[in-house]
This record gives structure tokens, sequence and C-alpha cells, in this order.
């Protein structure tokens, strides 16, 4: 999306410091490596840097135009635009641009399951309308900017995948997306370390329909937490598995009947039902017909180290890493126990538990020997020192399990005790970089 200097200015409210230009057409870079003379930059401010220092690279690699917070000016530039906060100048810019290509915008969040009901929803509503969603790991501000203002000005559906980490960071992505749909998956632990209890997660998730359109649809696990802390006026969602029949469950799919229409996952798990049905709410909201949803929940598949399942040196591989707290790891290590038999659970620490993280790691393992099937083997691999309160925990039942503090002694371990009929499933927060045991499998090598 490219903006004039008039729509520069009108959009931030900016002071102009320097105007030298005729009739120029702008795109916003916050980044000085990629910048363009047609770039105005905008550099934003960090826990360990500030993009202000990088003006004068901005402008030395070709800008012509850019933002300031101090009020820099440089000769060589023709365009100057003084704002008192840089990231809050890219939010109304892309607010700007929204309001241009006005398309529904559906706004998710949850403690898990984000990206995946993201997934879901894209496939589900391109099957009727032109539909743009939040790239991966795109979910913050800036990946917020960036996926509207890259959004096709024919896009009749917009979906934004909305993280957090703290109080008031969804209710700002709320104020300059005036959602017309919400959602959010589920209210769980991740972030307590940070947020203190599961009542201050669900309050700062309820803040994604701060700035909803009155007229939306608000949908939602069923969760007290959620039902006592949403402010949202209007027509209100809860959903749970209680909503549906399932027809059959397999490994690779789940059928299910919901609303006395069939659908199919092509995939495992409870939690990625629930996701769906917040999904087809969502797509029925909006017009789109059952045969169609079905359509497009099928086309879903799993992404990104999320219940990925490919055959590593002769081993079945689950790699289900890409992240894991409390509520996420329950939820596929009882899938993962539900279809296989000969199981070997590599789990690593949940990070950002705070005081927290010994009880919960500690619950994890008596999750795991109370959901057991006793006519099935596990064994149980840690990595990390929260981990290992897992497999002390399942050692007292009497189920194998082996500790270790890094993941090279795991792989290493695997291959001289695991044998090969084994299914190995790997779960942990992305700090653990489980990647690196999928790839120690390949024979790649782990640092």
């Amino acid at each position: 999306m490219k903006f004039t200097t008039e729509e520069l200015i009108f959009a931030t409210s900016a002071k102009v410091l320097k105007n030298n230009t005729h009739g120029e057409h702008f795109s916003i870079s916050t980044d000085t490596r990629t910048i363009t003379p047609n770039d105005i930059y905008i550099g934003l401010k960090g826990e360990t840097f500030d993009g202000e220092n990088f003006i004068s690279q901005a402008v030395n690699g070709g800008a012509k135009a850019y933002f300031t917070r101090r009020g820099t000016v440089l000769n060589n530039a023709n365009l100057v635009l003084q704002v008192e906060n840089p990231l809050i100048a890219y939010l109304q810019l892309a607010k700007l641009y929204l309001n241009k290509v006005s398309p529904k915008v559906i706004a998710l969040t949850g403690s898990s399951g984000k990206t995946t009901t993201k997934e879901m929803l894209k496939y589900v509503c391109s099957q009727k309308y032109k539909t743009h969603a939040t790239p991966l790991n795109h979910n913050n501000e800036v990946g917020f900017c960036q996926t509207i203002l890259s959004m096709p000005k024919d896009t009749r559906v917009l979906i934004l995948e909305m993280g957090m980490r703290g109080m008031g960071e969804i209710e700002l992505l709320s104020k300059y997306s005036n959602p017309n749909i919400t959602i959010i998956t589920n209210v769980g632990t991740s972030h307590i370390g940070r947020l203190g209890s599961r009542e201050n997660i669900a309050k700062a998730k309820c803040e994604i329909c701060s700035y909803q359109k009155e007229n939306g649809i608000f949908i939602a696990h069923d969760s007290d937490l959620i039902r006592q802390n949403v402010q949202f006026k209007g027509e209100k969602y809860y959903f749970s598995l209680k909503d549906v029949e399932f027809i059959d469950k397999q490994p690779d799919k789940t059928k299910f009947e919901y609303k006395n229409e069939e659908y199919q996952l092509n995939t495992s798990g409870d939690y990625n039902v629930e996701n769906a049905i917040a999904v087809i709410k969502a797509g029925l909201y909006l017009g789109i017909e059952p045969d169609l949803i079905n359509n497009g929940l099928k086309l879903y598949k799993p992404v990104e180290k999320r219940w990925q399942v490919e055959k590593i040196a002769g081993y079945n591989v689950i790699n289900d890493a890409y992240n894991a707290n409390p509520d996420s790891m329950k939820a596929s290590v009882s899938t993962a126990m539900e279809f296989y038999d000969n199981l070997v659970l590599v789990l690593g620490d949940m990070c950002e538990l705070g005081d927290y993280g010994n009880l919960y790691h500690e619950e994890i393992g008596d999750f795991i020997i109370e959901h057991k099937n006793p006519n099935n083997k596990i064994q149980v691999i840690t990595v990390g020192e929260y981990a290992s309160k897992i497999a002390n925990r399942v050692k007292l039942q009497g189920i194998d399990a082996v500790s270790f503090s890094n993941n090279s002694d795991a792989v290493r371990y695997i291959f001289a005790n695991i044998d090969k009929s084994s299914t190995i499933f790997l779960k942990a927060s992305r700090a653990m970089k489980f990647e690196e045991i999928a790839n120690g499998l390949k024979g790649e090598k782990v640092l």
C-alpha cells in the first residue's frame, strides 16, 4: 500500500518538519536493510533497540522520507514528519488503509490454538470470499500492521491473529481493527508468569472485543472466566465439545456432526475439533454454506511443528514442538496416548510459568498417569530442569522415564535405547529448540 504525503500527515497528525515532495506515493518500511527510494521509514522502538538511531542509515540507503520522534532533520531527505510515538503512527496508517478496503474483520486470540484456528478460517473463508490472513509468527503489533498493509485491495475477509504478553496489548489491536467477529479459542495458563493468574489472562484476552463493532458476534470457548470478563454487549456464542457428536476418530482424520451437518478434519485431536466449531460458527455468520465450510476444513493441514507426522530414521515422529503451555501439552499428549500404543513422549520445559513452573510440570506427570491406557506401552524422555518434574512424577507409578539437560543427550539416548517400532512425540516450549531433536534424528549435528 502506498500513501500520499497528505495521507501520511492526516492519518498520523504529524508535525511537518520538512516537505519537498511533489505528488510522490510512499510505502511504509521499518527495516533499513530493505529500504527503497519509494519508502518512508518508521523507526520503531523495542526492548533492546531504537529504530530512531537508524534514520541516517535509512536515508543513506535511499529513503527520501521518514518519521522521527526526536525531531531529527537530514538535508538529503525530502519529507520529515515528527510524531510522538512511531508505533502508533504505524497503527494509524494501517487503520487508514483498512478503512479504505473495508473488509469483514475477524480477530482471534487464545492461550493456545490461535494459529490453527486462523489457518482453518483462512481455508474456510477462501471458499467464498477473497481472504487475507496474518502470516505465521506475525501476531504482535508490528505483524498486525504488516498484515493489514499487505492486504490486496479486493480483500473481503481479513483474519487477524492477536498474540499478547501483557495487559493492554490486545486492546490496542482491537482499537485499530474494529473487528466484526472476535474469537477466543480458550483461556489457559500461557504467560501466567507475567500476568499472575488465569483471571488476569482472561481479562487480557477479552480485550479483543473492546472496540468490536456492535452488530458483530463474539465467539469464545465456554469458560466461566470468559463469561465473567467479556464486556461486549452484542451477540455472543460459547462453544465446547458438547456441541458436537463424533462420527469417526482416526490418527489422520476426524469426522463429527455439528448442528445436523457433517464435517471432517484431516487431522486428529479433540482440541482441533473445538477450534473447528469456532470456525464453523464464524463461517455461518459470514453466510458461507455448510458444504463450503466442510470443503475448507478438509483443506487444513497442521503447519510448522504443529502435529507434523513424518518418518525419521525409521521412527514414526510427531513433531508438535512449535510451543507448549500446560493446556496445549495436556491436549496433545492426550491425543498421542489415544492413538499410539508404543509411544515415547519426549517433553521439554514449558516456559513463562513463573512461580508455577514446578506445579504445572508435576501436573503433566499426573495427567499422563491418569490418562495412560494400561494396555499401551509408554516411555517418557524429558529435557530441561522443569520437565524433569514430569519424569520424576511418572516414575513413581512405574512408567519408564529418563531426564536430560540438553537435546543432544536425548537424541543419543533415543538412538541407543528406543526401538524403531516406536512413535516419538515431541512437545516443548519454543525456547527449548526441539527442532534440534528432529534434526538430530535425521543425522544433523545438535549443538
